[in-house]
């Protein structure tokens, strides 16, 4: 089976969808994050969908509660690179995404994440 590669990047984990996901993938990348954040201690998670075309109810849903997930174990999600058809077709479908923090592209998404740590740090 097909695996998404979660790469660390100090305290970032950086998620890149090369692949076309279904419902397996997406369940094992779910938990291979959740394992990786409880591993690491990573307080950021980029997930990058800019080669998906196509994402359908069931994995809008599951980028949600992905996102869910990693905040209750202290690690923030932004979701980069989504495509206009794929923003689309979520809105179409009712798919909520609460909480799920988006970004034009990964670099943007980094900086999001950094601006968050500089603005704990301040408090």
């Amino acid at each position: 089976m097909d695996r998404i590669p979660i790469l660390r990047m100090g305290d970032v984990l950086l998620v890149t969808i090369q692949i076309d996901m279904h419902d397996q993938i997406a369940l094992q990348l779910q938990d291979d994050l959740t394992r990786m954040i409880e591993k690491t201690g990573a307080r950021g998670v980029v997930i990058d969908i800019s080669a998906l075309e196509i994402v359908d109810s069931f994995i809008g849903r599951l980028i949600a509660d992905t996102s869910a997930m990693s905040r209750v174990l202290d690690a923030a999600t932004v979701v980069v690179g989504m495509r206009p058809a794929v923003a689309i077709t979520l809105v179409e479908l009712g798919v909520a995404m609460p909480g799920v923090r988006t970004a034009l592209d990964v670099e943007k998404g980094l900086a999001m994440l950094q601006a968050d740590r500089a603005g704990d740090a301040s408090e």
